[in-house]
């Protein structure tokens, strides 16, 4: 069981609240909140600002997102670069989630955790689309914060039976198996992604490699591909051939095509084109395009994460406290 944002119910005095998340629950929601059009997402604030003793300037993101007459929030984080020293992480963070009608504060979550949960269970949506319903074994690529979530969320969705992780070390690969030891899939840590990659059905990605780790001469017909990590420009996990020989997604259009160098890269080398691109979310959850289209095609999904993703999973937490208090 994997649990779910620290919940604040800032309008009741009550402790932090943990229970387990429910991933296909989480994942049914995210579906219906690309689907309704009443959702609206801004552009994200990102401001930059001095930090004059570390000589290095620090980050303040604002990701707001409204559902007129329901809820409202806001997303707010800040990234300061040399938080090593001081044995804190880089990138901090707070989800306020608000009444839209009244305009009060009704929980206040740990950004980091439902950032993990929504963008596991955004990867997992996608994959409902785009993997074959048979798919039966899962390559988890990444050993961070995400991975055990994307493995808790597409197992969830599809009948895997074999899960393969690899990470820089194999200790930590390990970790991640001996962390999923009573789940109904077996778990394995291996050294070599090569060795592995073209025998698996899905292929889900969460690192921060500046270079590919993903090369299209792997891959096999009727794979699909979720790439999570790489959410700079100058980073990728996937190289041009693994564009070439797929059908290319995106998680939204608006972040998609700007933020990350698995899509950058390509349309700027020519590689890739706009128009090339299948659908985003929205057109797959409100059944304006189609994802898969044959047993033999190989999907590419690119996520870089959206504000709507953070509103859903904040109201689903808030209901889910709702209920079991």
């Amino acid at each position: 069981a994997v649990s779910p944002p620290l919940l604040i119910p800032v309008d009741i005095h009550f402790p932090l609240y943990k229970s387990n998340c429910n991933f296909k629950q989480l994942i049914e929601s995210l579906k219906e909140g690309f689907a309704t059009p009443s959702i609206q997402v801004p552009m994200r604030h990102h401001h930059d600002y001095p930090n004059p003793p570390e000589d290095k300037d620090s980050t303040l993101l604002l990701m707001p997102a409204f559902n007129p007459g329901v809820d409202a929030g806001v997303k707010i984080v800040t990234v300061s670069p040399n938080n090593g020293k001081y044995n804190l992480p880089a990138i901090q963070g707070t989800y306020i989630y608000l009444d839209a009608h009244k305009g009060n504060i009704k929980a206040i979550l740990d950004a980091k955790s439902l950032t993990t949960k929504r963008t596991a269970s955004t990867s997992a949506l996608a994959s409902s689309f785009l993997s074959r319903e048979d798919s039966s074994s899962l390559l988890m690529i990444g050993t961070g914060a995400l991975a055990k979530n994307l493995i808790h969320a597409h197992t969830s969705i599809r009948p895997i039976t074999k899960v393969y992780v690899w990470g820089r070390t194999i200790e930590k690969a390990q970790a991640v198996c001996d962390s999923l030891t009573n789940e109904s899939y077996s778990c394995t840590a291996i050294t070599s992604i090569e060795d592995k990659i073209s025998k698996v059905d899905i292929i889900s990605c969460a690192t921060l490699s500046p270079t590919p780790l993903v090369f299209g001469k792997w891959l096999k017909e009727g794979q699909h591909l979720d790439l999570v990590g790489a959410y700079k420009k100058d980073m990728r996990e996937a190289d041009d051939d693994a564009i070439i020989k797929s059908s290319v997604f995106l998680d939204t259009y608006q972040g998609g095509l700007k933020e990350s160098g698995d899509i950058v890269i390509p349309l700027n080398n020519g590689t890739l084109k706009v128009e090339d691109i299948k659908a985003d979310l929205f057109e797959l959850c409100n059944g304006a395009k189609k994802g898969r289209t044959s047993e033999k095609e190989i999907t590419y999904f690119k996520s870089v994460g959206h504000a709507l993703e953070d509103l859903v999973a904040a109201s689903y937490f808030y209901n889910e406290f709702i209920s079991n208090k």
